[in-house]
């Protein structure tokens, strides 16, 4: 990698999960990925670029995090690819920076001595300094550097430290590392052997620990939270004062996001003249999209306390805890984690299971992922709860349903898992579930805080493109061809949308649903929390209604609802009915077309989207159907 070279290098990061490696890209180059303290964030390769101290251009890539090069996983097979310069449109490394979780060496380096098997020019970043002091190491960079034969830079890349002295280092040129020492053996030798040998040897003589510090302050920890019945009762308290703070907490702003939707909904009734204009905004634009922003305090705080458990290394601790479950649902470990990332999105969820090693795991994993209740259902679960239960926001009630809620999803997921699992067949090779348990950490709250915005913005994104688009087609719908006269009722059936919900209306009502209500069901497989504009636009809910004073006038349209012969068309029935099919219904197109590319196979994807429509549908029509036989 000449000084003089026009190309710019390209510098490849490398490390297991954990070590910190998409915290220095982050600090490199500027960029905002998301930071967490558990594997299987980054599963393809980010890439940007830096500048040394003196303006020298460097292209940087952000592998994924792997233990090895084996190409046993996907995202191990991506990393060797890119290292190899086999990897589509991107180019072999001048460069590789191992980057190492300073605590951890043992396990760290063994990736390490494999990228300097490769011959490649290499760079050790010894990051999380900071960590092994606190746990008693005493560390040696000289002596690394001179048994691996490369250079060894010392850093806490989450608080900036060691950053210019390793871009002063990426200036200079560096040739391929020296033979492999610890390989200079007979031939018969195992290989993995001699590694480990090697990393003890040197971890004794470059990062000794003092006696006084053998037991660190995670492992004080672990022993309550990895504890066979201490630790499942705090993974219980804390999931479920995960579901109490969302209803808690988020009331203050839900109020303040619905006082300034009712001032500008009697604003515009006070400049507009009544019109299908004045309509269009106040009932299409205002009630749909304000009815879905409403929510967006609740989505944040959900965000955020995964962010939390993740960047504080508990979320690791929860995969091990799991590990045991996971197993009767002929899953390992590794498949918990992209199934807690779905209760955020089943998309980043999805993406995860690269990192499952096991191909016949991973689609059964793609497959169940939609069931773990994701933050689009939340606006229909907040809807219907409190109704259902006649309360406001922000009960034990509620929270202890929600924690239901997901409950039902998940244990039906692991259930519908091991069936799959066992008619897929056996492995050929056994996979074992290898997972770091990273050090308690303080949380990283820069990238926590960048993360939630990031979420919450798109959320808002989503609601100012497709839901504000699908609430002004359904105003139009339920608004045209016009009735004379002022009977809104009549003139909704005589709307294209009242006949559409009249054409599905006897589809639905063996489930409890009116033709509204599985119009909006029908409209919310495009995004799940459209349901709640559609049902506001089909309810007929606006600023002039008499229960305004009330904290939510579609909720008040709803109780107040009824069918034809006068009965109430929201019974406790009929919304735990509906309940029960959003759980189960996978509404969301770009989560089947995710399934698609990652499965390989469209008929994979086209086949989970039926099954968990009709499986939706079984399961209400049981509910309420079931429930009328018992006389409730």
């Amino acid at each position: 990698m000449s000084v003089a070279s026009e190309a710019v290098p390209t510098i490849a990061l490398v490390g297991n999960p954990n070590s910190g490696k998409s915290t220095l890209f982050n600090a490199l180059t500027g960029h905002i990925q998301r930071v967490a303290n558990y594997s299987g964030v980054t599963v393809e390769i980010k890439s940007g670029d830096t500048y040394t101290p003196h303006g020298r251009k460097l292209h940087v890539l952000d592998l994924p995090g792997c233990y090895s090069l084996r190409a046993q996983s996907p995202d191990e097979k991506i990393a060797l690819d890119a290292l190899s310069g086999q990897y589509p449109d991107t180019p072999k490394p001048d460069l590789v920076v191992c980057v190492v979780d300073s605590s951890n060496l043992e396990r760290h380096l063994q990736l390490t001595l494999q990228v300097i098997e490769m011959g490649l020019p290499c760079l050790l970043a010894l990051n999380m300094v900071d960590v092994a002091e606190k746990n008693g190491l005493r560390l040696d960079p000289a002596k690394l550097s001179e048994e691996l034969g490369i250079p060894v830079v010392p850093m806490q890349a989450n608080a900036g430290k060691g950053i210019i002295e390793l871009k002063q280092a990426l200036r200079h040129p560096f040739p391929p590392p020296s033979e492999a020492s610890w390989l200079i053996h007979d031939q018969k030798d195992d290989i993995e052997l001699l590694r480990r040998d090697f990393i003890r040897r040197l971890c004794e003589l470059a990062a000794r620990r003092s006696d006084s510090h053998q037991r660190s302050f995670s492992d004080k920890l672990d022993a309550i939270f990895l504890h066979p019945f201490h630790g499942w009762l705090v993974f219980g308290a804390v999931m479920f004062a995960i579901f109490w703070s969302i209803f808690s907490f988020a009331a203050i702003p839900m109020d303040w996001i619905e006082s300034v939707q009712g001032a500008l909904g009697s604003k515009l009734e006070t400049l507009m003249p009544d019109g299908d204009l004045r309509s269009l905004l106040i009932d299409g634009v205002l009630g749909g999209v304000g009815g879905v922003l409403v929510f967006l305090p609740q989505i944040v705080l959900l965000f955020l306390f995964i962010g939390l458990l993740e960047s504080s290394g508990y979320m690791a601790r929860a995969a091990f805890l799991m590990d045991g479950l996971m197993a009767k649902a002929g899953l390992s470990g590794k498949a918990f984690l992209p199934l807690f990332s779905s209760y955020a999105c089943a998309i980043p969820g999805v993406m995860a299971t690269r990192t499952i090693d096991s191909a016949k795991e991973r689609l059964v994993t793609i497959f169940v992922a939609p069931w773990m209740s994701c933050s689009a259902r939340l606006p229909v679960y907040f809807l219907i709860v409190p109704l259902l239960l006649h309360e406001k926001e922000g009960t034990w009630k509620q929270a202890l349903v929600l924690f239901c809620i997901y409950s039902l999803g998940t244990v039906s997921a692991f259930i519908t898992a091991r069936i799959l699992r066992g008619r897929l067949g056996p492995e050929a090779s056994v996979s074992h579930f290898v997972l770091e348990l990273p050090p308690y950490r303080s949380p990283q709250w820069s990238y926590i805080l960048r993360h939630v915005i990031d979420r919450a913005w798109a959320f808002v994104r989503k609601a100012g493109t497709i839901i504000l688009g699908l609430s002004i087609m359904l105003w139009a719908l339920s608004t045209y061809p016009k009735l004379p006269g002022d009977d809104k009722t009549a003139a909704l059936a005589h709307s294209a949308m009242g006949r559409i919900g009249g054409f599905i209306e006897p589809l639905v009502k063996p489930l409890g649903f009116d033709g509204r209500t599985g119009t909006a069901i029908l409209t919310s497989f495009a995004a799940r929390e459209v349901f709640v504009s559609s049902t506001a636009i089909l309810f007929r809910v606006d600023e002039t209604d008499d229960d305004e004073q009330t904290r939510s006038l579609l909720r008040d349209k709803l109780a107040a609802a009824e069918w034809p012969d006068g009965r109430p068309l929201f019974t406790p029935l009929s919304m735990i009915s509906l309940l029960v099919f959003f759980i189960y219904a996978l509404q969301c197109l770009p989560t089947t077309a995710v399934v698609a590319r990652e499965a390989g196979s469209w008929k994979w994807a086209i086949g989970q989207f039926a099954f968990m429509t009709a499986f939706a549908y079984l399961a209400a029509f049981m509910v309420f159907q079931g429930g009328k036989l018992m006389g409730f």
